[in-house]
């Protein structure tokens, strides 16, 4: 017998209550019943991005969304600043060029955290931009991003600030007001513990104003089409319905355990897998490790295929490689939404066989003791609901 175990960052695991939300009756999609859990999962997505503003709901993947702020919030010929700092946060480019838009790419070393102070010079340098687009969890590096601080500085400019938030939403701390964010973009298959299928985007009054001024190109992904329909909470084509009814116990769920504790759980998972893998002699790949995720670096003489199929071959867990530039070189453990420390451990003490079984020399057991010991040190803080 052979238990499957995703730790992937994302999609990620769906819990069993929302699993067994998904085997319900199809109900139609403009009922009333559908309505009302929109409203219901409209409060709970504007409770988790900590915003007050609209938050759209759409039927995409996260790149939808992202495809969505970018056609909407600037015009063909108009610019947008780009922090590449990854194979993620590059697509905001690659979309960009998509339609037109004049992409400037201010590029920052794989790994490495987004520098606010080169931010601030970019924006002298281009006092016309319309967006700047970041990334909270730079998920093909485990990289997290300092977006608060950047918010800051964008928001005393005309310039709006696009979030690619879409690993890091629910998975570490991110509050779109107090930060500035006036675009911020999320997935359903990442720390919302859904299947891949619904994208989410709030949107400030900054943000719609610059919406308002011109006639996007989109058509399937028009905002204001989104928003005027989000008013009656409904959309203005067919929903992935289900899977808006299966986000509806998924947020309860965020609720019930509180989102400050949430993101508290999700640190303590992180600090606890970097301990572990640290504790093998293993390199992690980012000097600002995100939440939700560990990357580390492959050992010499050892290839990333043959540690993750030992992973799944022998124990059922999967686990991502490398992308781009980078392929080959990473791997990515998952550990985000419906997963909790144990779930570290145990993907740990898989690693540690597995690693063994491939001739790496190591001391058994020493990932997981070092992962314990951070747990065993953790004394959580009592945190309102």
């Amino acid at each position: 017998m052979q238990k499957p175990r995703l730790m992937t960052p994302g999609p990620s695991s769906v819990p069993e209550d929302v699993l067994l939300e998904l085997a319900r009756p199809v109900i139609h999609h403009r009922s009333a019943e559908a309505k009302q859990v929109i409203v219901e999962v409209a409060a709970g997505l504007k409770e988790v991005f900590q915003t007050q503003n609209d938050v759209l709901i759409l039927t995409a993947s996260g790149t939808g969304a992202m495809e969505a702020v970018t056609v909407n919030s600037v015009p063909p010929g108009g610019k947008a600043l780009v922090l590449n700092a990854g194979h993620f946060a590059a697509r905001w480019g690659d979309i960009c060029k998509a339609f037109g838009i004049n992409a400037v790419m201010l590029d920052t070393e794989w790994g490495q955290p987004v520098d606010p102070a080169q931010v601030a010079e970019a924006l002298k340098q281009h006092p016309d931009t319309a967006c700047v687009m970041g990334t909270l969890s730079e998920t093909s590096t485990g990289t997290g991003h300092p977006i608060e601080a950047i918010g800051k500085i964008v928001a005393q400019t005309p310039a709006l600030f696009a979030v690619d938030g879409i690993s890091g939403v629910g998975a570490m701390e991110c509050r779109a007001d107090a930060w500035g964010i006036d675009l911020l973009c999320a997935g359903s298959q990442k720390a919302f513990m859904l299947p891949p299928g619904l994208a989410f985007v709030s949107v400030s009054p900054k943000a719609w104003a610059k919406i308002d001024a011109f006639d996007s190109k989109s058509f399937y992904f028009n905002l204001k089409s989104a928003r005027k329909k989000m008013k009656e909470f409904d959309t203005p084509f067919t929903p992935a319905h289900t899977l808006i009814l299966a986000l509806r116990t998924a947020l309860r769920r965020i609720k019930e355990e509180g989102l400050e504790n949430v993101w508290t759980r999700h640190r303590l998972m992180s600090a606890a897998c970097q301990a572990g893998v640290q504790a093998l002699g293993l390199e992690l790949y980012s000097s600002s490790p995100a939440e939700g995720l560990t990357a580390f670096r492959v050992p010499d003489g050892l290839k990333d295929g043959d540690i993750r199929k030992g992973l799944v071959d022998h124990f059922g867990l999967t686990t991502v490689g490398g992308q781009g530039k980078i392929k080959g070189q990473i791997i990515r453990i998952g550990h985000m939404g419906y997963t909790d420390e144990i779930d570290v451990v145990a993907g740990l003490a898989a690693l540690e066989l597995v690693l063994h079984n491939l001739g790496y020399k190591l001391t058994p057991g020493a990932a997981v003791t070092a992962a314990q010991q951070v747990i065993l040190g953790h004394k959580p803080a009592a945190v309102s609901k």
